[in-house]
């Protein structure tokens, strides 16, 4: 059976940043699960840059189905972690299931990615004290809140979190994770 992979997220995840890592992580040989605040289909988005405005836009994505709920997941079965960006970590940050499944990852120090708003997921639980971090610019000042420092990079590797600003860092990103999660959790 092959590793398992846990990805965390839920409905205003940035589509890119849930089906790249998904389907990357499955064509390396990784099985992946996509757990929520509940088992449903879920609506993605797509986040876009558009000349003039301030900030990016926000489209409807695409939906997919969450394999479980975040109460179902028992985190020991699970090599790493994935947190994609997108609105999702405003709200999910404050899930207690999950900031105990976040707080497995870390304190076993297994692998984990968090790309864009991801991060907000990762403080949420302290794990970003002490550590370097990217992510979407917008929200450096929360990742010096949480005691992180932030690093405007396409992929920044501190220990086994891996992290990037958004979905045009996904090479970069996905390359990185994938070098530290053959080293700690290497397939069959």
């Amino acid at each position: 059976m092959a590793a398992k992979i846990l990805m965390v997220t839920g409905d205003a995840a940035e589509s890119l940043e849930v089906l790249y890592p998904y389907q990357r992580l499955r064509e390396e040989g990784y099985h992946v699960d996509i757990a929520a605040p509940s088992r449903k289909r879920l609506q993605f988005v797509v986040h876009d840059f558009v000349d003039g405005f301030d900030t990016y836009t926000e489209k409807p994505g695409y939906t997919w189905p969450a394999d479980l709920a975040f109460a179902e997941v028992e985190p020991r079965d699970y090599v790493a972690l994935v947190i994609p960006g997108g609105r999702a970590p405003e709200y999910l940050r404050n899930d207690a299931d999950l900031q105990r499944i976040v707080k497995h990852f870390f304190q076993a120090e297994k692998p984990v990615a968090h790309i864009c708003h991801g991060p907000l997921v990762t403080s949420s639980v302290g794990a970003l004290k002490g550590r370097r971090t990217a992510a979407y610019p917008a929200l450096e000042p929360d990742v010096l809140a949480g005691g992180g420092s932030y690093e405007d990079a396409e992929a920044v590797v501190d220990g086994v979190l891996v992290s990037a600003r958004a979905w045009p860092d996904h090479p970069g990103w996905m390359r990185e994770f994938l070098d530290v999660l053959r080293a700690k959790a290497p397939l069959g």
